[in-house]
């Protein structure tokens, strides 16, 4: 496939790789060529209550989206970057739109070789603050990983998950220094400061 032919951009991007809790979740969002939604930027950029705003726009608005969520047991098992590209494969492989150019946030993108010559691709660096397809995926990545971690948070109360999402905050270490870990703790992101019998 060649740029000349592509006719739409699919935005990709992730929310959780550095968490040492809970899963990383994957988003790809397509738009019409001309469509917009004023005020999306970086999920960063954003107040909870602007994102949950967007959230639901972008979805109302978009021609496709699709939400990927790979847990820790997997991110444990392949490790967060591998984890990372199969919920992008993952995305990809569902669209229905298949003449897109990818535009992914980030220095780095890997494909199967299936998958890689049917599609045209660019890695950007800063790009959920450049690109408006990749600020939506961004959106729909947050918001959809910040409600996950707050059902867990009801699953185990102890932890706090609602207030730091399974971040390495000095909260949540001591928290699992004190409690030990729980289900869905990413052991492989724990050894440096707790025994882990593996």
């Amino acid at each position: 496939m060649t740029d000349n032919n592509v006719k739409l951009i699919c935005g990709i991007d992730e929310a959780g790789r550095g968490p040492l809790a809970g899963p990383v979740v994957v988003a790809c969002v397509i738009f019409g060529n001309n469509d917009f939604i004023e005020g999306v930027k970086d999920s960063k950029k954003l107040s909870e209550k602007k994102r949950e705003f967007f959230f639901d726009k972008i979805i109302e608005s978009c021609l496709e989206y699709k939400i990927e969520i790979i847990d820790n047991k997997i991110i444990d098992e392949i490790n967060i970057l591998n984890a990372t590209m199969l919920g992008m494969e993952k995305c990809i492989e569902s669209l229905q739109n298949k003449d897109v150019k990818l535009l992914i946030d980030g220095n780095y993108f890997k494909l199967r070789n299936d998958l890689h010559k049917n599609y045209s691709y660019e890695t950007i660096i800063g790009g959920d603050d450049k690109i408006f397809e990749i600020s939506c995926a961004s959106i729909l990545a947050k918001v959809a990983r910040d409600r996950l971690m707050k059902e867990y948070d009801l699953l185990f109360p102890r932890y706090n998950f609602a207030k730091h999402k399974g971040y390495g905050t000095k909260e949540h270490i001591e928290k699992i220094k004190e409690y030990g870990l729980c289900e869905i703790h990413r052991e492989t992101f724990c050894k440096n400061f707790m025994q882990l019998s593996l």
